[in-house]
């Protein structure tokens, strides 16, 4: 094994012709040069140096490898100061997957703090519900998740938290509580509620459903049945704005988090609370190592702050 400060100090032998001009170069003594180069050769297995009285020239081994220290020497070097730069976020790169509501509610006042805090920073966004986010992170395609995951209806009117455990082995960063609405017709009897009011999911069980993502839809049909009924799923979609504009158009109604509704501007749709509660915690997720990466852990700050404000 090369060690970097063995090859400073040949090429400072190289340079000044002995151990003695070396060590004052260098700023050490004679016998600590000498122990170096007995090291170097050591690892190489051959001689590097030919002494013969005061004078002292290389081998051709020795100037093989003073040939290739410096490129070695400058590369490390290189390496030194990028990762300096990473670790004072001068630079450094952050892989983040979201699902969709969190991608344009969330993110994007997350990454323009962080853009405006530490320009050298760059983060990538890729979409994915979980738990197929979730398996991006465990596979190392990505450094940060942002996921959910639904209370468990009781039909009791309580709720327990679901999934227990699923992420007992990542970081888990709580961001908001997102608590799901019913989405009605604007001409729908229930519209009428109005904003102070609420509407018990089973007045919905005669109604025709749109339905979300597979995480979702299962999630509508859990609550549904816990209330007594089983949805007609007329319609099932991943995209929130066809949602909306299903409902817009009279075909049925839906329930969805009130972090999609923000992101979708619902016309002819009338977005109305819903009884008993339905909440999603909402998190952003790593591994252990990765959450002591400075660019990590300054996203997972911005995307904390980004959801106070939400909030």
């Amino acid at each position: 094994m090369i060690e970097a400060r063995h090859l400073r100090v040949l090429r400072a032998v190289a340079a000044t012709g002995s151990f003695s001009a070396a060590g004052r170069e260098l700023g050490c003594t004679q016998p600590a040069v000498s122990q170096q180069m007995k090291a170097l050769e050591a690892s190489v297995g051959t001689p590097l140096l030919i002494r013969s009285g005061r004078e002292m020239r290389l081998t051709q081994a020795g100037e093989a490898l003073v040939r290739h220290a410096a490129g070695i020497l400058s590369g490390l070097t290189a390496a030194e100061e990028e990762v300096a730069a990473i670790a004072g976020l001068r630079a450094g790169r952050v892989r983040l997957v979201s699902f969709p509501s969190g991608s344009s509610t969330l993110v994007p006042t997350a990454l323009a703090a962080l853009r405006a805090a530490h320009p050298g920073t760059r983060v990538s966004l890729e979409e994915a519900e979980p738990p197929k986010s979730v398996e991006l992170l465990r596979e190392g395609d990505c450094d940060i998740a942002l996921a959910f995951r639904y209370e468990r209806a009781t039909g009791t009117g309580d709720a327990e938290p679901a999934g227990e455990g699923e992420w007992d082995d990542l970081v888990v960063r709580p961001l908001l509580t997102d608590r799901l609405v019913a989405l009605v017709p604007e001409r729908h009897r229930l519209a009428r509620t109005g904003p102070s009011g609420s509407v018990a999911i089973g007045d919905l069980a005669a109604e025709p459903w749109i339905a979300g993502c597979p995480r979702c839809r299962g999630q509508l049909v859990q609550v549904c049945e816990s209330a007594g009924f089983t949805p007609r799923i007329d319609f099932a979609t991943d995209d929130y704005p066809a949602v909306v504009g299903l409902v817009g158009a009279g075909l049925g109604v839906a329930v969805l988090p009130q972090l999609a509704i923000e992101s979708v501007r619902p016309r002819g749709a009338r977005a109305v609370t819903l009884e008993p509660a339905v909440r999603r915690e909402i998190v952003a997720l790593t591994l252990p190592d990765l959450a002591q990466v400075p660019a990590v852990s300054a996203t997972l700050e911005q995307l904390g702050r980004a959801a106070a404000r939400l909030g």
